[in-house]
């Protein structure tokens, strides 16, 4: 379990000139929980008409589909290198910014006014056309995404004494420090390991 809370305040970086860009470019970590926890509570009460099993058997079939998601996401869209000048802005906006100040506590999140319009559009074709099994399976899809950004801070701001958080921690760490072509799992190593994405090694501090 973490132990220690680390204060990282001096890296906290003005992005805009504009004072309502700048807030809205900034989260509190603990807001996904606030905002997705009732949601996903909302959509497995949906989903209470199924058999617990089938719930069971679609709520991690979500959250597994998150991990390939934010895999993809993040090996593909993040590190995407863009040649026009917007493009660059974009990009330094949504990732490159984490990579120059990985201590920025407030941006280790996607701000809300991102993240909610993208769930409404991931979850529109599960409305449409996955009933009755969609609403379970979106539901371990937003529990992927919590975990996600609960490891993420975490693991840039906390201390670990435990073994899997140790290794959890040297394993992000490196695709800050050390290789950004590798380890792009966040929540978890699966897919880094089936893609050949790994590490050269990932030791436990």
């Amino acid at each position: 379990m973490p132990s220690k809370f680390v204060s990282n305040k001096d890296e906290t970086v003005r992005l805009f000139e504009n004072p309502i860009l700048e807030a809205l470019s900034h989260v509190h970590p603990v807001m996904p929980f606030v905002v997705y926890v009732p949601i996903t509570l909302l959509l497995m009460i949906m989903s209470w008409h199924m058999s617990l099993v089938t719930m069971i058997a679609y709520f991690i079939a979500g959250t597994l589909f998150w991990t390939l998601f934010e895999y993809i996401l993040h090996r593909f869209v993040f590190h995407y290198e863009p040649k026009t000048g917007w493009g660059k802005r974009f990009h330094y906006f949504t990732h490159g910014i984490h990579h120059d100040y990985p201590k920025d506590s407030t941006r280790l999140v996607m701000p809300l006014g991102v993240s909610l319009p993208l769930a409404g559009l991931l979850y529109l074709p599960f409305f449409l056309f996955a009933n009755p099994w969609g609403n379970i399976f979106f539901a371990g899809f937003l529990i992927g995404y919590m975990v996600y950004d609960g490891m993420h801070f975490a693991v840039h701001h906390m201390q670990f004494s435990g073994r899997i958080g140790r290794y959890m921690q040297a394993y992000h760490m490196k695709h800050h420090f050390q290789d950004d072509h590798k380890s792009f799992g966040v929540s978890s190593p699966l897919w880094d390991k089936i893609f050949s994405t790994m590490p050269e090694e990932t030791h436990q501090q």
